[in-house]
């Protein structure tokens, strides 16, 4: 009578070494992701040069902003694969944004990067705004070769 504890104690020291060196199989859904994750759409409109004596007038162009998470920052870190179709500021770059204080809607967004520019150098734009569940409000500002510019950026999820 007294193996029969023994073997049991053995049986359940074998379940549960068992699994040891392995990884565990996901048994639901994978964690949530940011609700900026996918691809924004909307307008830029800016202004070149605007401190200049006689600058000229603002014009608009298309903008999309695709949002990846970057791991491990509790989604408040993301990539930001930018694309402008604007006369004057046609361009494709990657930038780095962030969200604060929260990674919930609605909450604070800022995002910086260089981007090659059209005129043959290397310029630099940076952007403050607003994160609502489905529109991003936000100045948008930088330098392009000699050329400074500023305005906004209007975007939509979907």
């Amino acid at each position: 009578m007294s193996r029969l504890p023994v073997s049991a104690a053995a049986l359940v020291a074998v379940c549960a070494l068992s699994g040891c060196g392995r990884e565990a199989t996901p048994t639901g859904p994978s964690g949530s992701t940011s609700f900026l994750v996918g691809t924004w759409r909307g307008t830029v409109t800016i202004q070149v040069d605007p401190r200049s004596p006689n600058p000229p007038p603002a014009t608009s162009g298309e903008m999309t902003w695709t949002f990846e998470v970057v791991p491990n920052t509790n989604m408040q870190s993301l990539t930001t694969t930018i694309r402008s179709t604007h006369p004057w500021l046609t361009m494709e770059t990657t930038g780095a944004t962030a969200l604060s204080p929260s990674n919930a809607p609605p909450t604070q967004i800022s995002t910086h990067g260089e981007f090659t520019s059209p005129r043959g150098c290397r310029g630099t734009f940076g952007s403050v705004g607003d994160a609502h569940a489905t529109r991003i409000e936000a100045d948008f500002t930088g330098t392009d070769c000699t050329s400074t510019f500023s305005g906004r950026v209007v975007l939509t999820k979907g």
